[in-house]
């Protein structure tokens, strides 16, 4: 399944670092940034995710919450919030069922083996749930002027 902007972002329930619940469609009225990455405390997720943190303020201030996802089990995603001091919600998509809704549960390759893992992929949500951007492949040091500078343009 290959979603598009205009499209209305698929819902999910998955729980939080906490083990909480987390429902997309409860945070509509207002932006919502849900962020796709592989793996927590690989490189380029510890950047990503950091970068993230350090603009807090920024995105705040443009009304969004920002939602991090994974395959991780919500244990693992715990520690990395602690450990990097994270200031934003990390959710566990452990059945990846929510990565296949939104089409990033991709067939990946690394040094001759072949594996299934999320494609870091950014989707910004409007205030009625519709798809206002797509950031696909996006590389971690860029993905937050990409998505405050979108954010920028949707208020």
């Amino acid at each position: 399944m290959t979603l598009n902007v205009g499209d209305t972002a698929p819902d999910f329930t998955i729980p939080d670092q906490n083990g909480e619940d987390v429902t997309l469609s409860a945070l509509r009225g207002n932006p919502v940034v849900v962020y796709f990455y592989p793996k927590a405390s690989t490189p380029g997720c510890t950047i990503q995710a950091c970068s993230v943190r350090d603009h807090r303020d920024q995105y705040a201030g443009l009304g969004a919450t920002v939602l991090g996802v994974s395959p991780d089990p919500v244990k693992p995603i715990a520690k990395f919030v602690e450990k990097e001091q994270l200031n934003f919600t990390l959710l566990s998509d452990s059945d990846h069922k929510v990565a296949d809704a939104y089409g990033v549960w991709v067939e990946k390759s690394l040094y001759g083996r072949t594996y299934w893992g999320n494609e870091r992929t950014t989707f910004v949500i409007d205030a009625d749930g519709k798809i206002s951007h797509i950031f696909r492949k996006v590389k971690p040091k860029e993905h937050d002027d990409l998505v405050l500078a979108a954010l920028g343009q949707a208020s």
